[in-house]
């Protein structure tokens, strides 16, 4: 390597592009490449996000029923037979958290858990998890376990 033969590497030098406006000799005088007349032909021009052209956009057309409130909190649901169910299969033992109910494919990794009343529980359990029904902790304390609320 030399001085002949030194140039900037790849990708760190951007093109420089076209020059415009530079007079009529350079090809692109004149109306600089933007047309004549009309919003993009001025300066300070950018067209809203979503703008179609004066057609009505999508976001428009599209019609809009209902209303969906962003606070709200919505819970994955387990029924107590569930439980009861894989005890019978041998999947849960005495406690019950929710990390054993997101590896049994019950519940995902960021959902909050809501233990349901439908079913029996004959099984006693110490089932933590972040809300129950009063059905649910009804059965559970029958049963002889115990609903820890987290």
């Amino acid at each position: 390597m030399d001085l002949s033969n030194l140039k900037p590497a790849d990708g760190s030098v951007k093109g420089q592009g076209k020059r415009v406006g530079r007079g009529q000799g350079s090809g692109k005088g004149g109306t600089a490449t933007r047309g004549h007349k009309g919003a993009k032909s001025r300066s300070g021009y950018s067209k809203k996000i979503g703008f179609e052209g004066g057609q009505m956009p999508l976001q428009r057309r599209v019609p809009k029923f209902g209303f969906n409130n962003i606070n709200r909190v919505s819970y994955q649901g387990v029924n107590v037979d569930t439980l009861q169910k894989l005890v019978d299969e041998n999947k849960l033992k005495d406690t019950v958290s929710v990390d054993d109910l997101i590896q049994l494919g019950l519940a995902s990794k960021n959902d909050l858990v809501k233990i349901l009343g439908r079913g029996e529980l004959k099984a006693s359990l110490k089932i933590s998890a972040h809300k129950f029904t009063a059905s649910a902790k009804e059965a559970i304390e029958k049963a002889g376990g115990e609903a820890v609320e987290i």
